[in-house]
C-alpha cells in the first residue's frame, strides 16, 4: 500500500486477514505513530492497523518483496509516485485508489500512469460505492476494479475479494476513472442543494441529471454507456451525494453557508478531489463539445464567479427539452 491516508490504512485493515500487506508512508511522523500505537492519528484516527501490517518509510524497501502495488495517494499525488516506481526500474502491476483528473493536465489515471511507465504497464482502478470509515470496520462493500488487462482484472479481484469486500473485475477502465471522478462534482452539487434546503425532489433531480453528464463525458471519452449504471457509475453517485461521509458533499454544504473555499478546505482538513475535478471537467467537456451544465455551474460557484444559490437557480432556468442521456 503506498500512501498512509485514510484510504492506505483503510485497505491495509481490509487485506491484512488474507495477505501480507506492507503500508509504506511519506510522512515520518505518520509511521512512527502507526508503529508505536498502530493508529493513524492524523489521518485515520480511530482504527488499529492489525499486528500483521508492516509500516515502512524507505520506498524502495516498501516494494522490494511485493507482488502488486496499491497506490493510494489523492491524485496529485499519483503522478510523484509512479515516478519514484519508474526511478527504481519497478515493474509490478499496480493499482489506483484515486479519483479525477490530474489538475493541469486534464489526464485520467491510467493516461497519467502510462505516460510514466509506458503503455505495457499493468494497471488498473480499484473503485465504486465505498468510504473508507466502513471499508476499515469491515461493514460489507461492494467496489470495481477495471484494468487494462482483463485477465488482469480477473484475477487480482478474486485475489482481492473478501467476505466484507466483495469486488467485481470490469474492462472498461475509462469508464469507471470517468464515474469516480465526476460523481465528485455532482456531489458538492447535492450539498449545495441540500444546504440551501431546496428539497428532495431538487436532490433527485440533480442527481439523476448527473448521472446523464457523467455518461455523456465517459462515452466521449471512450467508455461504455452501460459501466455507468454499476458499481462506478449510479452506486458511487448515490453514496457520495447522499452520505454524511462524503468530504465533497460536505464542500457543497459549506459552500450553500457562503463560506469562502479556502475556509472549507482548511476546516475539512482533507483533499476534496471534486474541486479540482470540476475545472478540469468544465476544460474537457468544452473541447469535447459535452453538454455538462451541472458541472459548469459547479465549476463557476467554486471559482468565484457566481454565488451558490444563483447557480442552482440559473440551472433550473434553463430552456425546457427533450429528457434525454
Amino acid at each position: 500500500m503506498l500512501g498512509a491516508g485514510a484510504w492506505g490504512t483503510a485497505l491495509a485493515i481490509a487485506f491484512a486477514g488474507k495477505h501480507e500487506v506492507t503500508l509504506w508512508s511519506r510522512e515520518e511522523d505518520v509511521a512512527v505513530d502507526l508503529l508505536k500505537s498502530r493508529e493513524n492519528h492524523r489521518f485515520f484516527p480511530g482504527h488499529r492497523l492489525p499486528d500483521s501490517v508492516r509500516v515502512e518509510t524507505d520506498f524502495a524497501a516498501a516494494v522490494a518483496a511485493a507482488e502488486l502495488l496499491v497506490i493510494a495517494t489523492p491524485i496529485a499525488g499519483l503522478r510523484p509516485t509512479v515516478e519514484r516506481l519508474k526511478d527504481i526500474a519497478c515493474q509490478l502491476p499496480l493499482l489506483w485508489v484515486c479519483k479525477g483528473f490530474e489538475a493541469g493536465t486534464g489526464k485520467l489515471p491510467h493516461q497519467v500512469v502510462a505516460e510514466v511507465l509506458g503503455p505495457q504497464a499493468i494497471c488498473g482502478a480499484f473503485s465504486g460505492p465505498s468510504f473508507a470509515e466502513e471499508v476499515a470496520s469491515g461493514q460489507p462493500t461492494a467496489v470495481t476494479l477495471a484494468a487494462n488487462d482483463h485477465q488482469f482484472a480477473m484475477e487480482t479481484a478474486r485475489q482481492l475479494h473478501t467476505r466484507r469486500l466483495r469486488v467485481y473485475a470490469n474492462d472498461d477502465l475509462i469508464g469507471v476513472e470517468v464515474g469516480g471522478a465526476v460523481k465528485n462534482v455532482m456531489a458538492i452539487a447535492t450539498g449545495v442543494c441540500d444546504g440551501l434546503g431546496l428539497g428532495l425532489n431538487s436532490r433527485a433531480a440533480l442527481m439523476t441529471r448527473g448521472l446523464a453528464e457523467i455518461a455523456r463525458l465517459g462515452v466521449a471519452l471512450g467508455a461504455h454507456r452501460d459501466t455507468f449504471m454499476g458499481l462506478a457509475g449510479m452506486g458511487d453517485l448515490i453514496l457520495t451525494c447522499t452520505g454524511d461521509l462524503s468530504r465533497n458533499r460536505r464542500v457543497g454544504l459549506a459552500l450553500a453557508e457562503n463560506k469562502a473555499l479556502s475556509q472549507i478546505l482548511e476546516e475539512l482538513g482533507h483533499v476534496a478531489e471534486g474541486v479540482h475535478t470540476a475545472r478540469e471537467v468544465e476544460s474537457l467537456a468544452a473541447i469535447l463539445n459535452v453538454d455538462m451544465p451541472i458541472s459548469r455551474a459547479i465549476a463557476a460557484v467554486l471559482d468565484g464567479r457566481v454565488g451558490a444559490g444563483e447557480a442552482l437557480e440559473l440551472l433550473m432556468a434553463r430552456d425546457p427539452k427533450e429528457e434525454a442521456a
